[in-house]
């Protein structure tokens, strides 16, 4: 019988133990909730709103660079390009100029892109930063598989170039997305 009595003890105390473990868990992330919001704030605090027509240097460089590249589509499908094409199994069959449909999307997309940028939507940066990300992961996956230093530096490049553009957008898109403040602040 005393056995069983000190099991029980035992079970209890772990309970309590655990229960009390459990409010300790709690108050360090009610704390930790409580900084973290507090560094928003600041952080928000900090951003100054746009002015009426301004745009940041980064999101106008990046409605350049979409703009280049929906040109460079255009240019290129004009200029009578062929591309290589490939067959369901994956065996180039040779080389022809590309379906109008392959060239109207991306130059579609990157036009309205430019657009929305250059009037600085924030749509259109969202949208141009997950081209970005695709560039970012087509030239990390170019960089693993390059067999000679030209490809290699060129996705050094691209990677650097890209990664740079999305950083410095991430701060333009909280301008972007920011309210106007009352002027009595």
């Amino acid at each position: 019988m005393a056995n069983r009595e000190q099991r029980r003890t035992t079970r209890r105390k772990r309970k309590e133990r655990s229960a009390e473990r459990r409010r300790e868990i709690a108050a360090r992330r009610e704390a930790m909730a409580t900084r973290t919001e507090e560094r928003n704030r600041a952080a928000r605090e900090a951003l100054e709103p746009l002015r009426e027509g301004e745009r940041p240097t980064v999101v106008t460089a990046g409605a350049v660079v979409s703009a280049l590249i929906a040109l460079s589509v255009v240019v290129g499908y004009a200029a009578g390009t062929e591309v290589t094409v490939f067959s369901s199994e994956g065996v180039a069959q040779g080389e022809d100029r590309p379906p109008l449909a392959q060239v109207l999307a991306p130059v579609i997309l990157l036009g309205a892109m430019a657009w929305g940028m250059w009037r600085a939507r924030y749509w259109a940066v969202l949208g141009f930063q997950v081209v970005l990300v695709f560039a970012l992961v087509t030239a990390s996956l170019g960089l693993v598989q390059a067999t000679q230093w030209t490809q290699a530096i060129g996705n050094l490049v691209l990677i650097g170039a890209a990664g740079t553009m999305f950083y410095f957008m991430v701060k333009a898109l909280a301008r972007i997305q920011m309210p106007e403040r009352d002027p009595r602040e």
